[in-house]
């Protein structure tokens, strides 16, 4: 990894390019008629995107994972910043086998001989704070290490203030300063609980005896205490496919997987109220015998009782089309600024649009809903502004909406609405 000082140089450059980039747009368009000046302005926010994406896609560590958790929260920026950015998702630098052996030994205390009959040198997985390596205990256990790439910790804090700076520029972020610290923090949060491997641990040990008691079909590695650290994070191997084999298995299995994986997510967030919030499909692998495996506990969110019953009612208040009391909720859950301005006529189409996967014979292939969607939100434009990213929902809408791209993935065909009914029973709302 690039030193402290090297990185924030790199960031200070490309935040002081921004900046040159927002006035030479502003001086250029003073005398620009309105519609040169959106062309203008859509232009400079795709080249801020892939300067962002560019320069955070050269560096390992944190401030690379910063721009992927900004990327996740990609309904704050314009959409031109979103999908340039977007592409950091799928970047996966690794890390030379010979600075990863001694810095797994320092950290377990021993000779990488002496712990394992034997570990693969090449990582079947890397990501930007770590990478996965394939290993067998001398028991014959199969087991999968999680290596922490050594010092990505100590700079991300200073690597995030130096992001946020870059997109605050100029209006990048869409929100207001308020807004902008609570999703920030959010974001700090998820960060720091991500680069402690010892609350991934603690993630996965409530994770794996919650669904225990649920579903024996939702597989969630253990954990070898002994061989885990801050840093390292040794589990059981639980081997799957991926979501593109599975999606071509009889339409019954695929129904039975896809539920499955909905039903758990939604247990985690309206039971357990702490949820698996990264959807990613690399995320999940899946079984013949209709048992889904869920990996990665690191990014997890904690919703309090009442952030959930505002979700649940808001819920019954669209199955019921009760307008008002739909935007009471909404309201109370910081997502929409003012009541009785978006047309109502608009209301019942989205309603029609989001509930229709959940509350009917549904063919996720097909799609219907989002392509539906994507012309209503072309008649929604002009009252945009009306609604906000909010802390409170940001992670449950993420998610969610990552699942339903998981079922379209999965092509599922089914109604899921018994299982809408389970989740959320009309009592509980």
């Amino acid at each position: 990894m690039a030193s402290s000082s090297k990185r924030f140089l790199k960031l200070a450059t490309m935040t002081a390019s921004i900046a040159s980039k927002t006035v030479s747009n502003t001086i250029r368009n003073i005398t620009s008629n309105e519609t040169e000046k959106t062309s203008a302005k859509q232009q400079l926010f795709h080249d801020i995107g892939v300067q962002i994406a560019n320069t955070l896609g050269e560096m390992k560590g944190a401030v690379m994972k910063v721009g992927q958790i900004a990327s996740q929260y990609k309904d704050i920026f314009p959409p031109e910043v979103s999908k340039a950015i977007e592409k950091l998702q799928r970047q996966a630098p690794a890390m030379p086998f010979d600075q990863i052996k001694p810095y797994i030994e320092k950290e377990l205390a021993q000779p990488l001989h002496t712990i394992f009959a034997s570990f693969d040198e090449t990582p079947f997985a890397a990501a930007s704070i770590g990478q996965v390596h394939r290993a067998k205990l001398h028991s014959g256990e199969d087991v999968v290490v999680k290596v922490q790439y050594p010092g990505v910790d100590e700079a991300c804090e200073s690597d995030l203030k130096q992001v946020r700076l870059a997109l605050r520029l100029m209006g990048v972020l869409k929100i207001d300063k308020k807004l902008q610290d609570q999703l920030f923090n959010e974001i700090q949060e998820s960060l720091s609980n991500e680069l402690n491997y010892e609350i991934e641990a603690q993630n996965l040990e409530v994770a794996r005896s919650f669904h225990a008691n649920l579903d024996t079909k939702i597989i969630i590695p253990s954990i070898y205490k002994h061989l885990s650290t801050r840093h390292i994070l040794t589990l059981s191997y639980e081997p799957g496919e991926s979501i593109q084999t599975a999606s071509s298995w009889p339409q019954p299995l695929r129904n039975e997987l896809g539920k499955r994986l909905f039903r758990a997510m939604g247990q985690e967030i309206f039971y357990l109220r702490r949820f698996h919030c990264d959807p990613h499909p690399g995320n999940f692998s899946f079984r013949e015998n209709g048992e889904v495996v869920v990996y990665d506990y690191g990014g997890v969110k904690i919703v309090s009782p009442e952030i959930i019953q505002h979700f649940k009612q808001l819920i019954s208040a669209a199955r019921n089309n009760d307008l008002n009391a739909l935007e009471d909720h909404m309201v109370a859950l910081r997502a929409l600024t003012e009541k009785n301005a978006f047309p109502p006529a608009l209301y019942e189409q989205w309603l029609d649009v989001l509930l229709r996967p959940l509350t009917k014979d549904y063919d996720f292939a097909e799609n219907s809903a989002h392509h539906d969607g994507v012309k209503l939100a072309k008649q929604s434009l002009k009252y945009w502004d009306l609604f906000r990213p909010s802390p409170d929902t940001l992670m449950i809408n993420r998610t969610v909406s990552g699942h339903y791209w998981n079922l379209i993935h999965l092509k599922v065909h089914d109604n899921l609405n018994d299982l809408f009914e389970e989740l959320i029973p009309p009592t509980d709302r």
